[in-house]
Protein backbone atom coordinates (compact mmCIF):
# COMPACT_ATOMS: atom_id res chain seq x y z
CA UNK A 1 0.00 0.00 0.00
CA UNK A 2 1.32 3.36 -0.67
CA UNK A 3 1.24 6.00 1.66
CA UNK A 4 2.08 9.49 1.88
CA UNK A 5 1.57 12.47 3.86
CA UNK A 6 2.87 16.37 2.41
CA UNK A 7 4.59 18.96 4.64
CA UNK A 8 3.94 21.18 5.40
CA UNK A 9 0.20 19.81 6.81
CA UNK A 10 -1.31 23.63 6.13
CA UNK A 11 -0.98 22.84 2.40
CA UNK A 12 -2.70 20.41 0.33
CA UNK A 13 -1.25 18.57 -2.58
CA UNK A 14 -0.91 19.94 -6.13
CA UNK A 15 -1.81 18.05 -9.34
CA UNK A 16 1.82 17.63 -9.91
CA UNK A 17 2.36 16.08 -6.59
CA UNK A 18 -0.86 13.61 -7.20
CA UNK A 19 0.59 12.66 -10.40
CA UNK A 20 4.28 11.82 -8.45
CA UNK A 21 1.71 9.51 -6.14
CA UNK A 22 -0.30 7.96 -9.23
CA UNK A 23 3.57 6.97 -10.35
CA UNK A 24 4.34 4.81 -7.21
CA UNK A 25 0.39 3.36 -6.95
CA UNK A 26 0.58 2.14 -10.81
CA UNK A 27 3.98 -0.17 -9.58
CA UNK A 28 2.83 -1.07 -6.27
CA UNK A 29 1.83 -4.64 -7.26
CA UNK A 30 5.12 -4.88 -9.17
CA UNK A 31 7.30 -4.05 -6.37
CA UNK A 32 5.75 -6.49 -3.97
CA UNK A 33 7.25 -9.22 -6.36
CA UNK A 34 11.17 -7.71 -6.28
CA UNK A 35 11.61 -8.60 -2.33
CA UNK A 36 13.68 -7.73 -0.98
CA UNK A 37 13.78 -4.46 -3.05
CA UNK A 38 16.45 -2.06 -3.61
CA UNK A 39 16.08 1.85 -4.18
CA UNK A 40 17.79 1.36 -7.61
CA UNK A 41 14.94 -1.66 -8.63
CA UNK A 42 12.06 0.93 -7.38
CA UNK A 43 13.12 3.52 -9.55
CA UNK A 44 13.51 1.34 -12.65
CA UNK A 45 10.11 0.12 -12.02
CA UNK A 46 9.07 4.11 -11.51
CA UNK A 47 11.16 5.47 -14.61
CA UNK A 48 8.80 5.19 -17.15
CA UNK A 49 5.53 6.78 -15.45
CA UNK A 50 7.89 9.89 -14.20
CA UNK A 51 9.28 9.82 -17.89
CA UNK A 52 5.87 10.30 -19.07
CA UNK A 53 5.62 13.09 -16.58
CA UNK A 54 8.28 15.19 -18.13
CA UNK A 55 10.38 13.58 -15.52
CA UNK A 56 14.04 13.19 -16.01
CA UNK A 57 15.08 9.84 -14.09
CA UNK A 58 18.47 8.35 -13.72
CA UNK A 59 19.11 5.70 -15.72
CA UNK A 60 22.15 4.18 -13.93
CA UNK A 61 25.32 4.48 -11.97
CA UNK A 62 27.85 5.94 -14.22
CA UNK A 63 27.89 9.64 -14.02
CA UNK A 64 26.84 9.91 -17.64
CA UNK A 65 23.63 8.15 -16.00
CA UNK A 66 22.93 10.27 -13.67
CA UNK A 67 20.72 13.79 -12.61
CA UNK A 68 23.38 16.65 -11.58
CA UNK A 69 20.99 19.63 -10.02
CA UNK A 70 23.33 22.86 -9.56
CA UNK A 71 24.29 24.09 -6.45
CA UNK A 72 26.78 26.44 -6.50
CA UNK A 73 28.19 28.60 -9.84
CA UNK A 74 31.53 30.28 -10.11
CA UNK A 75 32.66 32.72 -12.91
CA UNK A 76 30.79 32.89 -16.17
CA UNK A 77 28.28 31.14 -14.44
CA UNK A 78 29.63 28.25 -14.63
CA UNK A 79 28.20 25.27 -12.12
CA UNK A 80 30.90 24.86 -9.04
CA UNK A 81 29.23 22.42 -6.77
CA UNK A 82 26.47 20.13 -7.76
CA UNK A 83 24.41 17.74 -6.36
CA UNK A 84 22.51 14.39 -7.72
CA UNK A 85 19.09 13.16 -8.20
CA UNK A 86 16.85 10.23 -8.84
CA UNK A 87 14.83 12.11 -10.32
CA UNK A 88 14.33 15.48 -11.85
CA UNK A 89 10.71 17.87 -13.14
CA UNK A 90 11.08 19.38 -16.85
CA UNK A 91 11.20 23.15 -14.94
CA UNK A 92 13.96 21.85 -12.35
CA UNK A 93 11.45 22.47 -9.66
CA UNK A 94 10.58 19.14 -8.17
CA UNK A 95 13.77 17.04 -6.96
CA UNK A 96 12.78 12.65 -6.41
CA UNK A 97 14.69 10.86 -4.30
CA UNK A 98 13.67 7.00 -3.93
CA UNK A 99 15.62 5.49 -0.85
CA UNK A 100 15.37 1.75 0.40
CA UNK A 101 16.91 0.06 3.57
CA UNK A 102 19.54 2.79 4.20
CA UNK A 103 16.45 5.90 4.34
CA UNK A 104 16.35 5.91 8.09
CA UNK A 105 19.18 3.72 9.53
CA UNK A 106 21.94 5.99 7.70
CA UNK A 107 19.88 9.14 8.35
CA UNK A 108 20.24 8.96 4.03
CA UNK A 109 16.75 10.91 3.86
CA UNK A 110 18.26 13.77 6.12
CA UNK A 111 21.10 14.12 3.54
CA UNK A 112 18.47 14.35 0.50
CA UNK A 113 16.26 17.33 2.79
CA UNK A 114 19.69 18.82 2.99
CA UNK A 115 20.57 18.53 -0.67
CA UNK A 116 17.37 19.64 -1.56
CA UNK A 117 17.42 22.55 0.29
CA UNK A 118 20.71 23.97 -1.53
CA UNK A 119 19.83 22.74 -5.24
CA UNK A 120 19.28 25.84 -7.44
CA UNK A 121 15.51 26.62 -7.86
CA UNK A 122 14.47 23.46 -6.80
CA UNK A 123 11.23 23.83 -4.65
CA UNK A 124 9.44 20.54 -3.95
CA UNK A 125 11.05 17.71 -2.68
CA UNK A 126 9.86 14.22 -2.93
CA UNK A 127 11.50 11.93 -0.34
CA UNK A 128 10.32 7.63 -0.90
CA UNK A 129 11.08 5.36 1.69
CA UNK A 130 9.89 1.92 2.72
CA UNK A 131 6.64 1.74 4.83
CA UNK A 132 8.76 -0.64 6.73
CA UNK A 133 12.52 -1.88 6.29
CA UNK A 134 12.88 -5.66 7.02
CA UNK A 135 16.76 -6.94 8.12
CA UNK A 136 18.25 -8.91 9.78
CA UNK A 137 21.09 -8.36 13.06
CA UNK A 138 23.19 -11.48 14.46
CA UNK A 139 20.54 -13.70 12.70
CA UNK A 140 17.84 -11.94 14.15
CA UNK A 141 14.31 -10.54 11.94
CA UNK A 142 14.12 -6.87 12.50
CA UNK A 143 11.62 -4.43 11.25
CA UNK A 144 11.96 -0.26 11.17
CA UNK A 145 8.57 1.23 10.41
CA UNK A 146 10.69 4.09 7.96
CA UNK A 147 8.04 6.37 6.61
CA UNK A 148 6.48 5.93 10.55
CA UNK A 149 9.51 7.50 11.64
CA UNK A 150 10.23 10.36 8.65
CA UNK A 151 6.90 11.22 9.02
CA UNK A 152 7.57 11.94 12.68
CA UNK A 153 10.67 14.18 12.02
CA UNK A 154 9.07 16.01 9.34
CA UNK A 155 6.45 16.52 11.09
CA UNK A 156 8.35 17.80 14.38
CA UNK A 157 10.51 19.79 11.64
CA UNK A 158 7.90 21.86 10.56
CA UNK A 159 5.45 22.20 14.05
CA UNK A 160 8.26 22.91 16.15
CA UNK A 161 8.96 26.23 13.45
CA UNK A 162 12.32 26.25 14.66
CA UNK A 163 14.15 25.30 11.34
CA UNK A 164 12.76 26.72 8.16
CA UNK A 165 13.88 25.30 4.98
CA UNK A 166 13.97 27.48 1.51
CA UNK A 167 11.85 24.29 0.37
CA UNK A 168 7.66 25.05 -0.51
CA UNK A 169 7.19 21.83 0.68
CA UNK A 170 8.25 18.02 0.95
CA UNK A 171 5.70 15.16 -0.22
CA UNK A 172 6.88 11.43 2.05
CA UNK A 173 5.86 8.64 0.00
CA UNK A 174 5.81 5.34 2.00
CA UNK A 175 5.90 2.19 -0.59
Amino acid sequence: MINFQFFPRSHGLTSKMKDIISCFEAVDARRKTLLPLKSNDMLALLRPGLRELGYEVENGKKTADKILVPVLFGERNEVDKSFYADALSADGRIVIEVEAGRAVVNNQFLKDIFQASMMFDVEYLVIAVLNEYHYKVKGKNCVHKDFSEVKTFLETLYVSNRFNLPLKGILLIGY
